[in-house]
């Protein structure tokens, strides 16, 4: 090779070399000015995460905790207190059909099923003590009766007809 040949070959590597410098330098500076930059938010990614992490439940502990579920059971009665349940009607097998079924036709949660031998203990206690615990709801040895079977906008007379048809419909 020529000494001109030389000449221009380390020119040249020389101009290929700041190159790549100049391009490790522009991405290394365009990534700084990318990372001090605010993040955009996706409202809909954000609902989405919102949805996924919402509590299913309160837990509840302590003396706190026993207000905090006072005061939720309270706020919940008193908003059912405006709404009637299934219209206001005292059709007993109406309301059970509806509500009540669920869990006195497979004895879901030790519910009594709709067979005599299994109410006989409950009817000797009066029908009184039956719509009190109805009403109120009931922690037995056998299992829990919800108060108004779950559904606080029932009234009395709704579930007081509700227990007198299941009585009087026992098999």
């Amino acid at each position: 090779m020529r000494n001109h040949d030389l000449v221009f070959m380390k020119n040249f590597a020389q101009v290929i070399v700041g190159l790549v410098v100049l391009t490790v330098l522009l991405i290394l500076a365009g990534l700084y000015i990318n990372s001090t930059r605010p993040v955009e938010v996706n409202p809909a990614q954000v609902a989405a995460t919102e949805a996924r992490i919402a509590r299913v439940g309160d837990v509840y502990a302590g003396d706190t905790g026993a207000a905090a579920a006072a005061a939720a059971a309270a706020a919940a009665a008193e908003a059912a207190k405006g709404q009637v349940a299934y219209g206001g009607t005292l059709d007993g097998a109406e309301i059970y059909n509806q509500l009540c079924t669920g869990c006195h036709t497979s004895g879901a949660g030790g519910a009594p099923k709709m067979v005599k031998a299994e109410w006989g203990a409950r009817i000797a206690q009066g029908a009184d003590t039956l719509h009190k615990h109805a009403i109120e709801g009931f922690q037995g040895n056998a299992g829990m009766m919800p108060a108004r079977g779950g559904n606080p906008s029932l009234s009395d007379e709704q579930v007081i007809a509700t227990v007198d048809w299941m009585v009087a419909n026992l098999k």
